[in-house]
């Protein structure tokens, strides 16, 4: 048993809507996806019926903590975490990382070192740049390899010190869909005593994470990349966090994770998210395996890895056709284990704005822009204010849809071309 795209997509409503009798093609993936029925079922369910705050004894309140216990049980499942203790729940990605800065701050002091890279989403930068503003720390940057796609592990080596005390990494690009070697990353940085705080928004949907194996001390992801709700999830090593004093009210709980996850919980969406991983299980259940939630999971990653990077390589080989048309990533069919379906493009001559506009008229959802991805764009030259095309591929996408796609970026580009003439 295998992946079944009529069955995938036959899960997702969004897929079926059409604008004035036009299909939509949705490509603006690594920037949200869509979700399954099944995610905003939990969603309505809990606000219909589990609506209540947490911490009393009636009926709704007693249901509403299942909820929030089962959201963060679903994640540890996700993430191959010891304990739902260790998964901490919040408003997004850098709303998270910017309370996790603030509270390892705490132990920092000026002339302490922290190393950041050139490949990163701003989310794991800004946080730590201001950080080092506010408590006179030294930023040393770590450059990716213009020709591997990928930060070397000889580079970081070389920038770390005695005085390094955190390094913070991505997973994969959002703009360039390279995969970092994490864990032989974070093998180094371990050796020289600092922490190791890992991005992996742009992975998580595309490949398992395993944090036990990684040896990461923190990883962050967000649950509306991986067809869930607006949500972020932070996981902490326990014997990490549980020395950590984070900002908080002097009468919330001090349990884990309790004093990480201030105010109110978003607790319709931790349902959603609980629903989100379960929709992984199915996958899993789907292709043949009969075992834990865990296997479940990593089973539909086998399967749509399988689905979709043939879909990578079959859009960047009609890309790789147009005259003039750089792909900024892996292209070497032989390292396409090493990317997600993520791609993004600069034509000579032309903005990219403009064949993502018309793009866009014809209702194939894609970006432009810089994405966020402040210093690659600046590492590689590219203009901040013009961006590159980003195209990005989930496993609901067809290559029905990358064919069309193709066809549009091919007379696009030439109708632009001639208007230029």
């Amino acid at each position: 048993m295998g992946f079944s795209i009529e069955a995938v997509r036959g899960q997702f409503p969004a897929l079926s809507l059409t604008d004035k009798g036009r299909r939509r093609i949705y490509l603006d993936n690594p920037a949200g996806t869509q979700v399954p029925q099944a995610v905003a079922d939990a969603v309505s369910r809990c606000l219909l019926t589990t609506n209540a705050n947490l911490g009393g004894y009636f009926e709704t309140t007693i249901a509403a903590q299942s909820v929030v216990d089962e959201a963060h049980q679903a994640m540890a499942d996700f993430l191959g975490a010891a304990s739902l203790e260790e998964i901490i729940i919040g408003a997004n990605m850098t709303t998270l990382t910017y309370h996790m800065s603030r509270t390892l701050g705490r132990a920092l002091k000026p002339g302490d070192e922290i190393i950041l890279t050139r490949m990163d989403h701003e989310g794991n930068v800004s946080p730590w740049l201001q950080l080092a503003e506010d408590l006179g720390l030294v930023v040393r940057w770590l450059p990716f390899d213009e020709k591997s796609w990928q930060v070397e592990e000889a580079t970081l080596t070389g920038l770390l010190s005695d005085k390094t005390r955190l390094v913070a990494l991505n997973y994969a690009s959002n703009l360039t869909g390279s995969i970092n070697r994490v864990k032989s990353l974070t093998a180094i940085a371990k050796r020289a005593g600092a922490l190791v705080y890992v991005d992996a928004v742009q992975f998580a949907p595309h490949g398992l994470i395993d944090v036990q194996e990684l040896g990461c001390d923190f990883l962050i992801c967000s649950a509306y990349k991986f067809f869930g709700p607006h949500m972020g999830i932070l996981w902490g090593r326990r014997e990490i966090i549980d020395g950590l004093k984070p900002y908080k009210c002097r009468c919330s709980s001090n349990g884990l994770p309790e004093r990480f996850e201030l105010g109110t919980p978003q607790i319709e969406l931790m349902a959603g998210l609980a629903a989100a991983v379960d929709y992984f299980a199915g996958l899993g259940a789907a292709a043949g395996e009969g075992g834990s939630r865990r296997q479940k999971i990593a089973r539909a990653f086998e399967v749509s890895i399988a689905y979709e990077n043939p879909l990578a390589q079959r859009l960047i080989d009609g890309l790789s056709d147009i005259p003039g048309l750089t792909i900024h990533g892996i292209t070497d069919r032989k390292r396409l284990a090493e990317r997600v379906p993520t791609v993004s493009f600069t034509v000579d001559g032309i903005v990219p704005e403009t064949i993502v506009r018309q793009m866009n008229a014809e209702n194939i959802f894609l970006w432009s822009g810089h994405n966020y991805a402040w210093e690659i764009v600046h590492q590689l030259g590219i203009p901040a204010e013009q961006g590159v095309v980003r195209i990005g591929i989930a496993h609901y996408n067809t290559a029905a849809e990358i064919d069309e796609t193709l066809e549009s970026v091919h007379r696009v580009v030439a109708m632009l071309r001639q208007q230029r003439s």
